[in-house]
């Protein structure tokens, strides 16, 4: 009988960790928004994947973890390459998206991800899901449909936002985002069986940065301010200290606790974005949405709860 991993019980480490998590994720739509007012996406993204390739396989060679990689034979490697352009293109089409639509909508949409990871996880991997999950899964899907709803019937009165047309092409490039990015989890959930997951990453990484590089100009950097260094600088490093985070955060606390937190990102976005709204008014256009809009939201959160929650076994 396999030894299944247990937390070490150590909560209060576990929610801290989870909540950091859950403001990264919940800020780095904001930060790429303003980003994009002084770089184009793909040379956002080719950075983003530079910065964590050296990071993370910097990190494994120091530890001698950068090996292993021969166990995967050829069916794993062209897993490996479906894994890396899946990532490439959840990070291109959310980026994409974020610029045509606002942070917040960007946030709530991309939580169709997970729920189509769980799909994908009883197609292909013949998981189940109790009844009560298929009803969080359902709380979430009409979220996000009277939330979206509420956006388009609300972007042509709000300033910075564009038309609803253009606003609808971003939306439907986060979904496709969350397409690619199911598939990606799917795969790397397979190559679990032989590489750890930083491993997989790292060579992602890689992967993704040498693919970006033909579409990149980084001599766009050098006109960056000191300002826009620093959200570029944010935006590279808040995906490895997310994932480090969520990482130790599953260590020390169950994972449904862990996906319960990290369900209240998109309230947390919505809530970072009338800040920076507030304080910098000219820097992000406010979130156009009534009370229709915060209670699609709300649904959103309480669905994808009761998916992560919902799902406990007894002992």
């Amino acid at each position: 009988m396999s030894t299944l991993h247990r937390a070490s019980g150590r909560t209060r480490l576990g929610l801290v960790l989870s909540l950091v998590t859950a403001l990264c994720w919940a800020t780095l739509p904001v930060a790429l928004k303003v980003t994009l007012q002084a770089l184009d996406p793909l040379t956002l993204t080719w950075f983003r994947f530079l910065v964590a390739a050296v990071l993370v396989g910097g990190w494994l060679a120091a530890r001698g973890r950068l090996r292993g990689f021969g166990a995967l034979g050829r069916r794993g490697g062209a897993l490996l390459a479906i894994a890396a352009v899946t990532l490439v293109g959840n990070y291109v089409f959310y980026l994409l998206g974020v610029g045509r639509t606002s942070p917040g909508n960007a946030q709530l949409i991309i939580q169709l991800a997970p729920l189509l990871m769980a799909v994908g996880g009883i197609l292909v991997f013949g998981e189940r899901f109790r009844a009560a999950q298929w009803f969080g899964m359902a709380l979430l899907v009409a979220g996000l449909g009277l939330f979206f709803r509420d956006q388009l019937v609300h972007v042509d009165a709000t300033p910075g936002h564009g038309d609803a047309r253009t606003y609808l092409v971003g939306s439907l490039l986060v979904v496709l985002a969350a397409v690619v990015w199911a598939v990606y989890a799917l795969a790397q959930k397979q190559l679990l069986v032989k590489l750890g997951s930083m491993q997989i990453l790292a060579v992602i990484y890689v992967i993704a940065t040498l693919l970006l590089w033909p579409f990149a100009h980084p001599t766009h950097l050098a006109h960056l301010s000191g300002l826009q260094w620093l959200l570029l600088g944010y935006c590279a490093l808040n995906t490895v200290v997310a994932y480090g985070a969520f990482a130790e955060a599953l260590a020390h606390w169950e994972a449904s606790r862990v996906s319960a937190v990290l369900a209240t990102t998109p309230l947390m976005c919505l809530g970072v974005v009338a800040l920076v709204h507030g304080l910098w008014p000219a820097t992000l256009a406010p979130e156009p949405m009534s009370a229709v809009g915060w209670i699609g939201a709300l649904l959103v959160v309480a669905g994808s709860a009761a998916v992560s929650l919902l799902g406990r076994r007894r002992k």
